[in-house]
């Protein structure tokens, strides 16, 4: 499991529908240690802190085996950091962790804590509309992990799993869960039962319960 870029950027204005926002997406490879705290690494920011920010969503991270199939779809170059990540990574795609998985990062130590929801931005960001949903639907989201313990992070640094989470919930399954199988009621249980899960996600999974 292999760290191929860190990539950090602080939010910046762009225009979007005839209006100005802001965001964090725009991220770019980085040849120094950097300090990772409990909220990002150095140097990096969020824009919109309900849907990007806060402890459970510190670290984003994308893996780069999927790079090559949006590269042949849209016809897109697309370098380190396109997906607004702060780590592209080798190895570690969404069927391979689990929510709760905890890894060493150079001084650090990271917990994944949910897959990543795509928005409206990343499609701003390469001109793509359907984006969004397009990610939705391969399940090629990339994920968030929270710091369990902050610290010094190198670009050359390779992701040291210490502890698998018992339950082994994929973040696919729960991809698969939250975006096609609404209805599931036992696999949404099973996803709230890991105690690791981003308090947004299970606030989801709640809404999807009580109307079920």
């Amino acid at each position: 499991m292999r760290i191929l870029s860190l990539n950090v950027g602080k939010p910046v204005r762009i225009e979007y529908g005839g209006k100005d926002i802001e965001t964090g997406i725009y991220k770019k490879p980085v040849d120094d240690v950097l300090f990772l705290s409990k909220l990002n690494f150095e140097g990096d920011g969020q824009a919109d802190l309900v849907h990007h920010g806060g402890e459970d969503k510190a670290v984003c991270v994308y893996p780069y085996e999927h790079y090559a199939y949006w590269i042949e779809k849209y016809n897109i170059p697309l370098e380190y950091g396109a997906f607004g990540e702060n780590l592209t990574t080798k190895g570690m795609t969404e069927e391979d962790i689990c929510i709760g998985d905890t890894f060493q990062l150079g001084d650090a130590v990271v917990q994944v804590s949910q897959p990543r929801q795509p928005c409206f931005k990343i499609a701003k960001k390469h001109n793509i509309k359907e984006f969004p949903v397009m990610i939705q639907n391969t399940g090629f989201s990339g994920y968030y992990a929270r710091v369990l313990q902050e610290g010094n992070v190198q670009p050359t640094c390779t992701m040291e799993l210490i502890s698998r989470h018992p339950e082994r919930i994929s973040l696919s399954f729960a991809n698969h869960t939250m975006y096609h199988d609404k209805t599931n009621k036992e696999a949404m249980l099973q996803i709230v039962a890991v105690e690791e899960l981003a308090e947004s996600w299970r606030n989801q999974f709640a809404k999807y319960l009580q109307k079920l």
